[in-house]
């Protein structure tokens, strides 16, 4: 039987982030355990009302960030404030937040005065770009390191980049972070000391880039974006059926010889033009064609069952709406209807994405109402009701 205890069991964490980048991260280590406050702004943070779904504004992405947390309000601006930052620090072992240098310093978050608090805090950081250079001080969100990495240029068609929907920098960026920290984590067990943990949006984008540039440094192909159409291999790409929509991706000259024998296309086997995946990926509009027409004569489910036959990768293009009920996602139960006190009924928060087989994450509790645990925290830090009342009354908390 799994492990019911989580193995970050016994960790404190206090997140900061905002958005995604850094809430995420606090996301992941609280599914395992850790306990994670999620500090925010006394009338609360811009983040909790992105996306609202409800009328008092709750936001569907903070909803998801924020499930396992405990929410804590505070002016970390004003003395009173930074003097609680210290006390939470003494308890912590892990500060998140992705926010830029000089807001660090100006909180009392950056690395110098967090470890005067705490010699074990480990500070999990992320910047738009980093923190040395010539932009160091900029800001940025997704979008940015999208554009900057090659990746816009290669998304959509030569005459309009396209900026991919979801914003899937800042959650690589934060699961990065969520491996440094737990690597930092464990170094401490041997050194006891704490350490710096740093992301960026920037050297995240461009990891995912890389073989585009590399083969553009080698090379000097000059490739220009081609819709879904894939320029490496091919059949790659996006096609309409009778009723909907399906992608398929091959990779490989097995996949392409099965892929082949369903089409009835023998001869483009012995085709100089089809030889290995570059060559495929070279006339990929020849191929993807011939695979259009091929769709075009069957329903998306007729379709899907003769490529699984043939053991080709394949995938029906799915509207927001039908997501949730998808027949695979529902028996795997990769949503949790998680309820939330402001809306009707349960929100579909996926579970984590990350499987342990001895110690599974869990959803176990609903993203905090605004400041909702804020006496909790600070009365076992200490504070009197009194005092509590006090902080309250000057806006503190």
């Amino acid at each position: 039987m799994p492990n019911t205890k989580g193995v970050l069991n016994g960790y404190r964490v206090l997140d900061f982030g905002r958005y995604i980048a850094g809430p995420f991260c606090g996301a992941l280590l609280s599914d395992f355990g850790a306990e994670v406050i999620r500090v925010e702004r006394v009338k609360g943070s811009e983040d909790r009302f992105t996306t609202p779904i409800s009328d008092e504004g709750d936001g569907s992405m903070f909803l998801q960030m924020n499930r396992n947390k405990l929410g804590f309000t505070l002016n970390p601006m004003k003395p009173e404030g930074k003097q609680i930052i210290l006390k939470l620090t003494e308890t912590a072992d892990v500060v998140i937040a992705n926010l830029p240098e000089k807001t660090l310093e100006a909180m009392g978050l950056d690395f110098e005065s967090l470890v005067k608090a705490n010699p074990r805090i480990i500070l999990t950081s992320n910047t738009a770009f980093g923190t040395s250079g010539p932009y160091a001080d900029r800001v940025g969100f997704d979008g940015v390191a999208q554009a900057m990495s090659g990746s816009m240029e290669m998304t959509g068609n030569p005459d309009q980049p396209t900026k991919n929907y979801a914003p899937y920098v800042d959650f690589c960026s934060a699961s990065l972070a969520a491996f440094g920290t737990c690597m930092a984590l464990m170094e401490r067990e041997r050194s006891g000391k704490g350490q710096r943990v740093q992301t960026s949006l920037l050297a995240t984008a461009l990891t995912m880039t890389n073989g585009l540039v590399i083969e553009q440094e080698m090379l000097n192909r000059n490739r220009v974006a081609t819709l879904n159409r894939g320029q490496t291999s091919a059949p790659s790409d996006s096609f309409k059926t009778k009723d909907g929509w399906i992608l398929i991706a091959t990779v490989g000259q097995p996949l392409f010889e099965r892929w082949v024998n369903l089409m009835g296309e023998d001869k483009w086997l012995k085709d100089s033009r089809f030889k290995d995946d570059l060559s495929r990926g070279d006339h990929s509009e020849v191929i993807s064609q011939r695979m259009a027409e091929w769709c075009a004569e069957r329903t998306t489910k007729e379709a899907i069952k003769e490529l699984d036959k043939a053991r080709i990768p394949v995938g029906e293009v799915l509207k927001a709406n039908q997501v949730v009920k998808e027949p695979h996602i529902e028996a795997r139960k990769l949503f949790q209807e998680v309820p939330y006190p402001n809306l009707k009924s349960p929100v579909p928060i996926v579970v984590s994405p990350l499987e342990l087989s001895e110690n599974p994450g869990k959803i176990n509790n609903r993203a905090p109402l605004l400041g909702e645990h804020t006496n909790q925290i600070l009365e076992e830090l200490g504070y009197s009701e009194k005092e509590i009342s006090n902080l309250r009354d000057k806006r503190i908390v």
